[in-house]
């Protein structure tokens, strides 16, 4: 049997019902992904917490703030930092910026970050709204360029993959690159992602499989898409799919799936699509052709990680100068549709105290960073609980479960207010 219903975020009341042998469709707003961190094998990381002789003063740079990693966290934080006059450097492992990828669903919360940093409006008008909502699904790659041109041209260091931390005698740290040269940097932002080498050197265990992956796309229509602008999304036992319309010629979608291990790694995007075909290959066709329509460079595999940010238990998100943001500290799954979200409010947040710290001096930065720590701690962890246990909720694969799921928790539960709370977020213009 299908269900259709309209997403909780559709102004219509009514449900409309469709009796079929496919599996079962809602369409509520979803999370685009969680985006994955740099490879870990891309970093050689020795924990060492003690100075040491280190790299020949001539080839060592002394910066005020460096920003490690080149993702929407670090650039929305550079970005921020430059317009409240405090400059950053930005260091990236690639040798471009990394432009791969799908898209991600952007909330108010989000467009709310966007536009004090200045770049919403030109990125709304790239990107479809859906069912009449500040909500959008935007392309990874384009909020990525979108940042970076705002930075100067010489922000981003790129071809700068960290070798090995150590805190400096000055009190700052010491930042080795693999190509032999280091860095001496007064203040160290960590926004490396999931497998966060900075993470790991101040105590983060690693991020927690939570049971599930997902193939994730961007189908392509060189004559244009047909779609009306809303998230379709489809329910089986253990398996759950949904697609959304990007722009005029693209369209994103998803398809989540139970697997006890995260698996190999696979890179081949033909393995990827005849996985990610046959895992639905009983389901609508729409979804099919999408994925058929999906260029080679925009289809992923991806396990799904979070991190419980448990109070008196996890370490705190700063040590020193040293400080976290994003999924460097707060990995979460895509179920919320809050992983880019959150990245962009912890920017705003953090570049707001730090400048202040910096510029001011009426507090150390040492506090600012903690002050962070403590605003930002009350809205990310209940989210990421939120975000795992609906989760699990979707993916439940017992058949008397799933009924009760898709004929009860789903139309009466999910289209509820309060469902959309956490969407709220004030951030007044930088």
């Amino acid at each position: 049997m299908v269900l259709l219903l309209h997403s909780p975020l559709s102004p219509l009341p009514a449900h409309h019902f469709l009796v079929s042998k496919q599996p079962f469709i809602h369409t509520p707003i979803t999370r685009t992904g969680s985006e994955p961190g740099p490879d870990p094998s891309a970093y050689l990381l020795r924990s060492i917490r003690v100075s040491a002789a280190g790299t020949p003063a001539a080839d060592r740079k002394e910066e005020h703030v460096v920003i490690v990693g080149a993702g929407i966290a670090s650039l929305a934080t550079a970005v921020s930092l430059h317009r409240l006059g405090v400059k950053s450097v930005v260091l990236d492992l690639g040798e471009s910026l990394r432009t791969g990828g799908t898209s991600l669903t952007l909330f108010k919360n989000g467009w709310r970050v966007l536009d004090a940093i200045g770049v919403g409006n030109d990125l709304r008008t790239q990107f479809l709204e859906i069912q009449g909502q500040e909500v959008r699904a935007v392309e990874r790659r384009i909020l990525l360029e979108t940042l970076a041109d705002q930075l100067p041209s010489d922000s981003i260091s790129f071809g700068s993959k960290l070798r090995k931390i150590e805190r400096s005698e000055s009190g700052g740290t010491l930042l080795e690159l693999t190509d032999g040269s280091s860095i001496s940097a007064k203040i160290v932002i960590g926004c490396d992602g999931i497998r966060s080498p900075v993470a790991k050197w101040m105590g983060f265990s690693e991020p927690r499989y939570v049971g599930h992956c997902a193939f994730r796309g961007l189908g392509f229509y060189p004559g244009g898409q047909l779609f009306e602008p809303r998230v379709n999304y489809i329910y089986g036992r253990g398996l759950r799919a949904g697609f959304v319309p990007v722009s005029p010629t693209k369209v994103y979608w998803f398809i989540c799936f139970n697997s006890s291990t995260p698996g190999p790694k696979i890179t081949d995007p033909s393995v990827l699509k005849k996985q990610a075909t046959e895992a639905v290959q009983n389901w609508p066709s729409e979804l099919l052709n999408i994925i058929n329509l999906t260029p080679d460079d925009t289809i992923i595999r991806t396990p799904l990680v979070d991190r419980w940010l448990w109070p008196t238990i996890s370490p705190p998100a700063s040590s020193g100068k040293i400080v976290l943001v994003d999924d460097a500290w707060h990995p979460m799954t895509l179920n919320l549709g809050q992983g880019a979200c959150c990245a962009l409010e912890d920017a705003v947040v953090l570049a707001r105290k730090l400048a202040s710290a910096i510029k001011s001096g009426s507090t150390s930065v040492e506090d600012a960073l903690r002050s962070y720590s403590n605003e930002r701690w009350p809205r990310i962890f209940p989210l990421t609980v939120r975000a795992n246990l609906v989760g699990s909720l979707l993916q439940w694969d017992n058949p008397a479960v799933c009924s009760v799921r898709n004929n009860v928790i789903i139309p009466k539960v999910v289209r509820l207010g309060p469902m959309l709370e956490h969407t709220n977020f004030d951030c007044e213009p930088l």
